[in-house]
């Protein structure tokens, strides 16, 4: 769930951080050194293990603490299965609501975690770039209007539908276009049944587990979580030792994004909007795409 204000204020460490970064991108990226493997995993909550309401997932609600330990126990999961594959490094990304989820004690001391808002446009892939050579997405969940869907949405309650070149994304989508701006193929994927279907449909046949289903009409079908870190570290192991099947997802430029939305928001510079409730914007850099869909959404 990406429910970031836009203008959230940063932490001085974060913003070192992503001051590296961007000097970084600046340079052209190069090749990862032989024998190193950096894989970023970006993690929201909505799809973990037993998550059935929002309360489950909410700082308020009288299990969040429960599932916040989950949420950490299926990233380190992850990063397990990851390790055993031959990973070396591993930047885990707190992608839900306002990025303060995961306790950094809780999360394995092999990777860095990046947690917080973030204002520029990558947001739930804070942090990714060229020296990366996979990319995880955990407790991930279906876009808003799926069917069969485990609290599906598309970044906030506001959001009917986001577009790019026809395509109509999932949070899973536009972020796996922000990993393959720098060619970094996502490999794994884990959320519902829905979610998961949704994933493969736009990605190609990436590892996956579906930790739960909606069944019954609203009721949920869910794996145990120890079951379901288990199977989460058994596919990122095949999904990482397989990484060289797997292509980084993109659209080709120039992007024209369409997005609809309940309550509109003010244009973004260079946006029209046709109708009511609808923006059109256009242009050649996805992260600036990327832009015009926080400002607007």
């Amino acid at each position: 769930m990406d429910r970031s204000p836009r203008f959230a204020p940063v932490s001085l460490a974060l913003l070192v951080g992503l001051s590296v970064s961007l000097a970084a991108e600046r340079q052209a990226p190069s090749a990862q050194p032989q024998g190193r493997l950096k894989v970023f995993i970006s993690v929201d909550m909505e799809g973990l293990a037993g998550v059935v309401a929002g309360s489950d997932v909410s700082p308020n609600g009288p299990d969040y603490g429960h599932f916040r330990a989950i949420m950490a126990a299926e990233t380190n999961a992850a990063i397990d299965g990851a390790a055993r594959a031959g990973a070396t490094e591993f930047v885990v990304r707190d992608s839900h609501g306002n990025k303060t989820n995961l306790l950094p004690a809780d999360v394995s001391p092999r990777a860095q975690l990046i947690r917080g808002a973030s204002t520029g446009p990558k947001n739930m892939m804070e942090g990714i770039d060229a020296s990366f050579g996979a990319a995880i997405f955990i407790g991930y969940h279906a876009k808003a209007g799926t069917p069969n869907a485990v609290l599906a949405h598309t970044s906030n309650g506001n959001v009917i539908d986001l577009e790019i070149n026809g395509v109509s994304l999932p949070e899973a989508g536009y972020n796996a276009l922000v990993a393959g701006l720098y060619d970094v193929p996502v490999v794994f994927v884990a959320g519902d049944k829905a979610f998961v279907d949704q994933a493969r449909a736009l990605l190609g046949p990436v590892e996956a587990v579906a930790t739960k289903a909606e069944t019954g009409g609203g009721a949920i079908s869910a794996l145990s979580p120890k079951a379901a870190q288990q199977q989460i570290a058994e596919g990122v192991e095949r999904a990482i030792r397989a990484r060289d099947r797997f292509k980084p997802y993109k659209l080709t430029p120039p992007y024209a994004m369409v997005l609809k939305v309940k309550a509109d928001k003010p244009l973004y510079r260079g946006a029209e909007r046709p109708r009511p409730g609808e923006s059109v914007f256009r242009h050649a850099d996805l992260l600036e795409v990327l832009n015009a869909f926080n400002a607007m959404k």
